[in-house]
């Protein structure tokens, strides 16, 4: 079929769950240390001093606004290795020989999960409810299964859906049956509040590129008086928990994502959700029987950012879809738990239980930040209204 159009064209970026794009304070920021802060870390001299100065005003800075001890933050190159860090270190160093996660996580906890249970460590899944949230009655009974010391891994948002998990009441649980409790932040820092003093959350994960910072850096909180050895081995950077020279550059672009998203975080946060609201109100008028896939519908149980959404679209328009919107100029996720051809289908809708009928449908993901605009919802919702024709 053919699909008209009388949609003067826009260049529209609503892919801000893969990532986001730099701020211009971050880029003059980096620029700047580029062109002046090129010493070593680790040499003594003025230079390298200048640049271990600036490293570690970026760690208080980063401290204070998670309510956490500057030494409690680890730089590293991003979410990946911050994950993999945890789970392998827990397993190496603090002796957890059982680890309890989800089959919805980012496939860089699951991964290193699937290898370490080839190396005999017991790995467990919690049951999930009909909306891809986990059941915290099935995590109680698997932290009382047997006395061995055991791990939580789970995400604090997911990335394809949304879903939001209590951390206070996870961590609660994990303390209360003395089990360390992991989260993969890396869709809540620089989206959400945290107070690390207060929650009970061992270990935490997180990437500079998922709020307008720079890719390539992230950072792993570890909480006070928990020993674990470098999980890359090397010089003694970053106190001795993570060898290599570090990316100067990198870590005060990360330094100032974090200050904007937290000095501007009531006013964005809200702006962001009313274009979500806005999003979901078109795309129901437009689409009244599409199925938003997990939470990503409630505006309490879900992430502001996203909107997961299976639309009900015929087969020949479901085929032109990627075509279409790439064709728009729009920039969204795209992909569904039942795909033709050689590409995979998403792992996360693939484990949601949803009925054969939606499971056919195309599922797009919308991720939005403070860059995007009214119009540009607006310009979204009449190219896919195109589809209709």
């Amino acid at each position: 079929p053919t699909i008209v159009s009388n949609t003067k064209l826009m260049k529209v970026y609503l892919d801000n769950a893969a990532t986001t794009p730099l701020r211009s304070e971050v880029i003059e920021l980096m620029t700047q240390s580029m062109s002046s802060t090129f010493g070593n870390p680790s040499s003594t001299h003025s230079f390298g001093r200048s640049a271990k100065s600036m490293i570690e005003t970026a760690r208080k800075s980063i401290a204070k606004h998670l309510n956490c001890e500057p030494q409690e933050i680890i730089f590293t190159s991003g979410g990946t290795e911050s994950d993999n860090m945890i789970l392998r270190c827990a397993v190496k160093d603090l002796n957890v020989k059982t680890i309890v996660s989800s089959v919805l996580e980012h496939h860089a906890v699951l991964h290193p999960l699937d290898e370490l249970q080839k190396e005999g460590v017991n790995i467990r899944y919690v049951d999930l409810d009909d909306n891809g949230s986990p059941k915290l009655d099935h995590l109680e009974s698997i932290l009382e299964a047997d006395d061995t010391l055991k791990l939580v891994s789970l995400m604090h948002i997911n990335n394809e859906i949304g879903n939001l998990l209590d951390l206070d009441r996870v961590g609660a649980l994990c303390k209360a049956k003395c089990a360390y409790f992991h989260t993969d932040a890396v869709q809540g820092v620089g989206h959400f509040k945290f107070d690390l003093k207060s929650q009970p959350i061992d270990f935490l994960s997180s990437a500079a590129h998922k709020f307008h910072g720079p890719k390539g850096i992230g950072f792993t909180f570890i909480r006070n008086n928990t020993i674990i050895d470098p999980f890359i081995a090397g010089g003694p950077q970053e106190r001795g928990q993570r060898a290599g020279t570090e990316s100067v550059h990198n870590i005060i672009g990360l330094q100032k994502a974090v200050e904007m998203a937290y000095e501007n975080l009531e006013e964005e946060s809200a702006y962001i959700l009313s274009l979500k609201k806005h999003f979901i109100t078109h795309l129901k008028r437009l689409f009244p029987t599409a199925y938003f896939n997990g939470l990503s519908e409630d505006l309490q149980k879900s992430t502001y950012t996203l909107v997961n959404v299976a639309l009900p679209l015929e087969d020949s328009k479901s085929q032109l879809l990627d075509f279409h919107l790439d064709l728009k100029g729009i920039a969204c996720s795209k992909g569904s738990a039942c795909q033709a051809g050689a590409r995979l289908g998403s792992h996360v809708l693939g484990n949601l239980k949803r009925s054969e009928a939606i499971k056919k449908l195309p599922s797009l993901r919308f991720s939005f930040s403070s860059f995007n605009t009214l119009e540009e919802i607006d310009y979204v919702i009449e190219c896919l209204s195109e589809l209709q024709n």
